[in-house]
């Protein structure tokens, strides 16, 4: 990453490296200049970044285990809410720092301008919010159309009251914001400017339900689910041209699912009845 340290002024728009085709979009145009090699680079970045993490956390399970009496089977690790939070709040660092480097030192651009966020008035957010609810209230209405299951690995994360807790916290304040940065900020535009609009929406979608594929685990519907909402977040970024309408959207509907079964399971304290509320 050494390459996005060295350019002109912040406040200028340089053009694409050496051997691009076409100079950078301008932001004026609703686009960015993001191309299929900084998404290569950006997935490889993922990857390594993941290992690492990988690693770092198998280190601090087995260096802290005996003092908090954690076993250190594979099994233990991956059941583990608070570690596993942990390490994907790190792995969120790291890709928030590896966007705003490219935005901002690779292509100096004003890092909110470079994502698209785009300013949204006080009424428009209320529209976003009440949209957030009726796409809960439609999800959770959506018929079963695809095979389900009753147990899958997202339900580990809510185990215990402190472990729903801190998976609500999670859920409400930093997932939104990073997945709609990621998949609607970044590779949304690489997308769109690189092949169209409909594809952008599309693929985004996919990916999007891909990365949530592990978490529902043989339970398709529930997929098939995260795959709409992914769709309506798309759409909402590819008709608004603005990356904010799809975090206050998937914010909201995060919200709503973790107020809903905080109610449902008298405040996380009836863990049976959040699991049985989950698998519905």
């Amino acid at each position: 990453m050494s390459e996005y340290a060295s350019g002109p002024p912040p406040d200028s728009v340089t053009p694409f490296p050496s051997g691009s085709a076409s100079p950078p979009a301008m932001l004026s145009d609703r686009r960015a200049p993001w191309s299929f090699r900084d998404l290569i680079l950006f997935i490889l970045f993922a990857i390594l970044a993941l290992v690492v993490l990988s690693f770092l956390s198998f280190a601090t399970f087995a260096a802290f285990g005996p003092v908090f009496g954690w076993r250190t089977s594979a099994t233990a690790m991956s059941r583990n809410v608070f570690l596993a939070l942990g390490a994907q709040f790190v792995f969120y660092v790291f890709i928030f720092i590896y966007i705003y480097v490219l935005v901002v030192r690779r292509y100096h651009f004003n890092f909110w301008r470079g994502i698209q966020w785009g300013p949204v008035g006080s009424r428009q957010v209320l529209h976003f919010v009440a949209g957030g609810v009726l796409m809960t209230v439609a999800v959770q209405l959506a018929p079963t159309l695809l095979p389900d299951k009753t147990n899958f690995p997202l339900e580990h994360l809510f185990s215990s009251p402190g472990s729903a807790y801190a998976t609500a916290v999670f859920a409400v304040v930093i997932a939104p914001f990073m997945e709609e940065l990621v998949f609607r900020g970044f590779m949304f535009s690489v997308f769109e400017i690189r092949i169209s609009l409909p594809v952008a929406i599309v693929v985004t979608a996919i990916l999007f339900a891909g990365m949530h594929a592990y978490e529902y685990k043989g339970a398709w519907n529930h997929l098939l689910l995260i795959f709409v909402v992914g769709l309506i977040l798309s759409l909402t970024r590819g008709l608004t041209h603005k990356l904010a309408p799809s975090v206050i959207l998937h914010t909201t509907y995060n919200a709503c699912l973790m107020i809903g079964l905080f109610v449902a399971t008298s405040h996380f304290r009836v863990i049976q009845s959040l699991l049985v509320a989950l698998q519905r």
